[in-house]
């Protein structure tokens, strides 16, 4: 999904330079110098302070770094420094260079305690922001380490944790606040997802991608992440898999493009997991039904299950068009496995008995022989209705096939119609020769004799 990807990291990108912005929560300002400081807060000098405003004033990313680093260098232990590492990652931000980002936001954290709720959580997300930001314009950056997609994971854990005891900002109100806070969660579940998915971390993922989902259970992009994490865990999830996939394909969110896109992955992973033995109507068939299904359930029902390989395996052994014909009739959970089974196998030498011969239009057409199934002397005596059609390629001397005589057919089972008018259709069916009637010599031409002379 190259577009999602596209529209994802556009999203995050977003999300990065607003916090990077300083308009997330607490980049706060350094209080005046001077005797305005209570006696009990920490102190810093006059100096201090003209050097830090210096710093903040400054609008070029480089600029601002190097001013940066002069104060830290003369002032290494300033209580200013929670401050100091907020203008770090604005400018490491500005610059693109992520794991600056993270290197900031990760000591403007490790200060604990020193510093307010509401600017532990800035660091916290600053750090899942700048990990999202590599994620779109460095992937492989991000993907070679496991470290980085591991350390965006605990950042966004410790910013969900401490998000409950952030003040909200006395300018904003309760429900733009409210909103805020959803938009925070699904952010920092949405990257914790993919890097746990880079790290491997599959579970994780799925856990993420569901605290997103339960927010939002139209998100088209998270529907199919999930569903991808379900096929990375070790065995396999792929009933679930399938259901979120196709939730993607069904969200209002998608774009048509995606949707179809996703739509054609979605097939080719039903027809894998199948053996790609499945009759094609059939997939699509399947396909449809989990679409309906899943579009109106986030959740998928324990009683919803696709036959596997191993499933059509196991029916395919020791069956016959016997034993097909019977299952089907039968119908149930039995016959649906046997039809999935068998559509699309051929079987050799079918038995019948010939009820009538369609030739075909053109020389290159099939010829269509109407046919009722019997195993017995006594069935074939007493057939006078067909319940087979059998389309007959590349055999015209096949059309010299007999109403009421015995044949027996190789062709591939491409369709059924069930009872009451139970009916099999063939398709690239050979009659065996021994059943087709030999050619009729031509008669011979009277010799004329000539009329004698006189």
């Amino acid at each position: 999904m190259n577009e999602t990807r596209r529209v994802t990291g556009l999203a995050m990108a977003a999300a990065l330079g607003l916090l990077i912005g300083g308009a997330l929560i607490s980049h706060a300002q350094a209080p005046a110098a001077g005797a305005s400081q209570d006696a009990s807060a920490p102190k810093y000098t006059m100096a201090e302070y003209n050097a830090y405003q210096a710093c903040a004033a400054e609008k070029v990313p480089a600029t601002l770094i190097k001013c940066l680093d002069d104060f830290v260098s003369k002032y290494p232990n300033s209580t200013l420094l929670n401050y100091v590492y907020q203008l770090y990652s604005q400018g490491y931000g500005a610059q693109k260079n992520y794991l600056k980002v993270i290197e900031y936001s990760d000591k403007l954290a490790a200060m604990g305690d020193k510093v307010d709720a509401g600017t532990r959580f800035t660091a916290y997300y600053t750090h899942v922001a700048a990990y999202s930001g590599l994620l779109t314009d460095q992937p492989k950056t991000a993907g070679a380490d496991p470290a980085l997609a591991k350390g965006a994971e605990d950042a966004a854990a410790a910013a969900l944790k401490v998000l409950p005891d952030v003040k909200k900002p006395d300018t904003t109100a309760d429900d733009a606040w409210a909103k805020q806070i959803i938009q925070f969660k699904v952010f920092l579940e949405g990257v914790a997802a993919q890097a746990a998915t880079v790290a491997k971390d599959c579970a994780n993922a799925i856990a993420d991608y569901k605290a997103v989902l339960a927010i939002n259970p139209d998100d088209a992009i998270s529907n199919y992440r999930l569903g991808l994490a379900y096929m990375c865990v070790n065995p396999p999830q792929q009933m679930d898999a399938f259901w979120s996939i196709a939730r993607a394909v069904t969200a209002k969110s998608a774009t048509q493009a995606q949707s179809a896109k996703v739509k054609d992955y979605l097939r080719k992973l039903i027809a894998n997991y199948q053996g790609g033995s499945v009759c094609d109507s059939l997939t699509d068939a399947e396909l449809n039904e989990l679409l309906q299904l899943a579009g109106s359930s986030p959740d998928r029902p324990g009683s919803y299950t696709l036959a596997s390989a191993a499933d059509l395996t196991a029916a395919q052994k020791d069956m016959t068009i016997a034993s097909v014909i019977a299952d089907l009739k039968a119908g149930g959970d039995k016959g649906k496995l046997t039809w999935l089974a068998s559509c699309g196998l051929e079987f050799p030498e079918v038995p019948g008995k010939v009820i009538e011969v369609v030739p075909g239009a053109a020389p290159t057409d099939p010829i269509v022989l109407k046919i009722a199934f019997v195993t017995s002397d006594a069935e074939f005596d007493a057939a006078t209705t067909a319940n087979m059609d059998v389309k007959v390629v590349g055999q015209p001397e096949a059309a010299r096939v007999e109403k009421d005589s015995a044949v027996h057919f190789t062709g591939t089972l491409t369709a059924f119609d069930p009872d009451p008018a139970f009916f099999l259709h063939w398709d690239k069916a050979k009659v065996k020769e021994e059943d087709i009637p030999k050619e009729k010599a031509a008669p011979k031409k009277p010799v004329r004799k000539k009329p004698s002379g006189k």
